[in-house]
C-alpha cells in the first residue's frame, strides 16, 4: 500500500494499534492481523487527507480510533444479511470500516459530496477492498435496481433516512439502522412513526452515550 504509513511514525502506529486492539477486545471483536492493519492504514489515510480536505472535525488520531473506528465497529452485531448500504458515508463511516471488518459483506458507500467520495474511492483502492463500492449520488434520486439487507446511516438527518422505506431500497427482511449520539426521545424529530428498537452502544474509551435506532422491515 503505497505511502500508507508515511505520516505516522512507527511508535504512533503502535500506540494507535494498541488502542484499537483494546477497544476491539472490549467490543468482543477479534480482527485478523490483516484487518487490524487495514483499519490503521485507513486511519492514516484519513489523517493525511483531512489536513487538506477537512473530511472530519476530529483531528486527533487517538480520538479517531474511538470516534470513527470503534464507533463504527460497535454496529457490527446489528447488521442483517450481506448487502449493506451506507447512506451519507462521508469519509467512509461506518461503511468502509464495516467492509474491512466483514469481508463477506458487499458494502455500497453513498454520498453526494464529491470531495468525500474521491477520498473513499482512494481508500478503497489503497486498502484493496473488493467488497466496497463508493457511489456519488443523492439519496432521493439513488435507484440502483437492487435491494439492501441493511441500510445504515451515521450523519444523515433521521427524516431523510426514514424516507428510504418508500424507495424500495430496503429488502424484506431488512433492517434500517440510524446511529445517534443522544437517545431519540430527546428530539421528537428522531422518532420514527413505525415500531423501532433503541440500542445503547457501549463504545470503548468514549465519554458520552451512543444509540442505535433499529427498524425492521419484515
Amino acid at each position: 500500500m503505497s505511502g500508507a504509513n508515511t505520516d505516522l511514525t512507527p511508535a504512533q502506529r503502535e500506540r494507535l494499534g494498541e488502542r484499537l486492539q483494546a477497544g476491539c477486545a472490549a467490543l468482543g471483536i477479534a480482527p485478523t492481523a490483516a484487518q487490524h492493519n487495514q483499519l490503521i492504514d485507513y486511519l492514516q489515510l484519513l489523517v493525511r487527507w483531512n489536513r487538506a480536505y477537512n473530511l472530519t472535525a476530529v483531528r486527533d488520531p487517538d480520538e479517531m480510533v474511538v470516534r470513527h473506528l470503534l464507533d463504527s465497529l460497535a454496529v457490527l452485531p446489528h447488521l442483517l444479511g450481506e448487502r449493506v448500504l451506507d447512506l451519507g458515508t462521508g469519509p467512509g463511516l461506518p461503511g468502509l470500516v464495516l467492509a474491512i471488518a466483514v469481508p463477506e459483506c458487499r458494502v455500497r458507500l453513498l454520498d453526494s459530496n464529491g470531495k468525500k467520495v474521491r477520498f473513499v474511492r482512494q481508500a478503497v483502492l489503497e486498502l484493496g477492498l473488493a467488497n466496497a463500492e463508493p457511489v456519488q449520488a443523492r439519496i432521493e434520486t439513488y435507484r440502483p435496481g437492487e435491494k439492501f439487507s441493511t441500510i445504515v446511516s451515521r450523519a444523515v438527518a433521521a427524516t431523510d433516512v426514514l424516507r428510504v422505506r418508500e424507495t424500495g431500497l430496503l429488502d424484506t427482511p431488512g433492517r434500517l439502522l440510524l446511529m445517534r449520539a443522544h437517545h431519540p426521545e430527546v428530539d421528537a424529530a428522531e422518532l420514527p412513526t413505525e415500531p423501532f428498537t433503541v440500542h445503547r452502544l457501549q463504545v470503548p474509551f468514549l465519554d458520552g452515550p451512543r444509540h442505535l435506532i433499529a427498524i425492521e422491515n419484515d
